[in-house]
């Protein structure tokens, strides 16, 4: 057997993927596994946003949402080819919360933080304003503010593309079947389902970062008596077609207290959710149900003068968020989504993750390493704040200049396919692009604009194996594909030839 990892994380989320690439960087010797694709789960099942978490004041989260508002800043530099501003309009509903209440939770959210990148919010007349024209007409007064949107899942895989580059291996599609402490090393078994193998290998540290099953793992894999504190909610989203112009989202206020969101997704549509449902049974993949399709179309038809109902929505999909269970809430919608850091160190120390939010992975990541820095020794300090993450190395990071540049320089790009092809892969698109000068020089197409070489670039580069893990996680293309399309890419990622560019690594 080799010699030790330093750290052994379980989970190739965005926390996993986020502690691999800041322990990495740090000089350690690091192995991720995870049993799926990255992001296969709850990091590619959010929202979308980097933000603060407006709803989160009313629970009275501050350091969660300083903490939110300061990491949204910072990724805004770091990655600014997938994360970018978003304004929000939120519509003061009479009946609702008062207006001096939003009022007063805008102004918190503008000054909890110092740093001051996006505008701050204002008062609108919607019954005036462009932003007010798809609304309702009894929807007269409202507010605008700033967030920002993320690409989730790329999020996650470019984390793991970082830590891959800075030394560390990424295994998906390998279980961590079953560890034991031994002789102050983790003895740990592994099973990779491509190649149908098992291996042992040793580690001195091991974080569980399995999201959903962070329980289960640590008491069936790692055989840690402890009980599991994870309350396991349900999120789900719907996508329609575009039901407004404008680049605007919305929040809207619900009886319940909830707020749903309407956001423009990828030009031609809107995504709407979440919802937050208590899910009583184990964790797994999860699917919208019937209810929760009617209550994310009731939401908006409470708001929007168009109208819309089940047999509007293109794709659905939904997520387990494995919050921390302090016993506190009453429901769903009240569990903190602060994250929680468990230490267990009788014997080779296990660190494990509970809650959190995709916008705090970076922070997440290097407070899991302050835990662990005494059992590291010679850990190097923080690094993550500056670095910006594979491809977004912009000249002030600045993605209009950078697209324009690209446009000049590839002008046989449609315009759709750059913007596309510069928000996925920023500067790591002259790798994709290679010495092409030509479409045809990108090879065959399937479906769409994706083209044989991309394939080959995420088959080789970002783990990508099947056609979800392409059309649904390393894009969302899957909403601009046919069965044909799907069932042709299939064929190329299982028999790859010159011909198609996809080849297995």
């Amino acid at each position: 057997m080799s010699d030790p990892f330093d750290l052994l994380v379980i989970g190739g989320g965005i926390n996993g993927a986020g502690i691999a690439r800041d322990a990495a960087g740090r000089g350690l010797r690091v192995l991720l596994c995870e049993r799926g694709d990255l992001a296969e789960h709850t990091s590619s099942a959010s929202t979308k946003l980097i933000h603060g978490g407006l709803r989160y004041l009313e629970q009275y989260e501050f350091r969660l949402v300083r903490e939110a508002l300061a990491e949204r800043e910072r990724l805004m530099r770091l990655a600014p080819h997938i994360v970018w501003p978003l304004r929000f309009v939120l519509p003061y509903d009479a009946g609702l919360r008062p207006a001096w209440m939003l009022r007063l939770g805008l102004f918190l959210y503008d000054h909890l933080t110092r740093l001051k990148t996006l505008p701050g919010s204002t008062s609108l007349r919607l019954d005036r304003d462009a932003a007010g024209a798809p609304l309702q007409k009894r929807l007269t007064r409202g507010f605008g503010y700033s967030d920002c949107w993320v690409e989730d899942s790329r999020l996650v895989v470019l984390n793991a593309l970082d830590a891959a580059e800075r030394g560390a291996q990424i295994r998906t599609r390998t279980a961590v079947e079953s560890a034991r402490r031994d002789e102050g090393a983790w003895t740990v078994t592994l099973y990779d389902s491509d190649k149908r193998r098992r291996e042992s290998v040793r580690a001195r540290v091991v974080v569980n970062a399995a999201g959903p099953w962070v329980g289960e793992t640590l008491l069936r894999t790692l055989a840690v008596e402890a009980r599991p504190k994870v309350r396991l909610v349900k999120g789900s989203h719907i996508v329609v077609r575009r039901l407004y112009e404008g680049d605007q989202a919305y929040i809207l206020q619900q009886p319940d207290r909830r707020i749903v969101f309407a956001i423009p997704y990828e030009r031609d549509f809107t995504l709407i959710g979440t919802t937050d449902v208590a899910h009583e049974g184990g964790p797994g993949p999860v699917v919208i149900s019937a209810q929760e399709t009617r209550y994310l179309c009731a939401c908006i038809n409470r708001s929007f003068e168009r109208q819309i109902g089940p047999d509007d929505v293109v794709w659905s999909f939904s997520g387990l968020r494995p919050l921390y269970d302090d016993d506190a809430a009453a429901n769903a919608s009240a569990v903190t989504r602060d994250y929680v850091l468990e230490l267990d160190t009788d014997g080779p120390p296990v660190l494990s993750v509970f809650g959190g939010k995709i916008t705090t992975y970076r922070r997440l990541a290097e407070h899991a390493l302050d835990r662990l820095g005494p059992h590291l020794p010679g850990l190097k300090p923080p690094w993550t704040g500056t670095a910006p993450l594979p491809g977004g190395d912009m000249d002030g990071a600045d993605f209009e200049r950078f697209l324009a540049r690209l446009v000049a320089e590839r002008p046989f790009l449609p315009a759709a396919t750059a913007r596309r092809l510069a928000r996925a892969y920023g500067t790591r698109l002259e790798h994709l692009l290679g010495d092409a000068r030509a479409l045809s020089d990108l090879g065959e197409t399937f479906g769409g604009d994706l083209s044989a070489r991309e394939v080959d670039y995420l088959v080789r580069h970002e783990w990508a194996r099947t056609p979800d893990d392409i059309l649904w996680r390393r894009s969302k293309l899957g909403l601009r594909s046919g069965r044909a399309d799907v069932a042709r890419l299939g064929r190329a990622l299982a028999n790859p030839s010159a011909d198609s560019g996809a080849q297995r690594p």
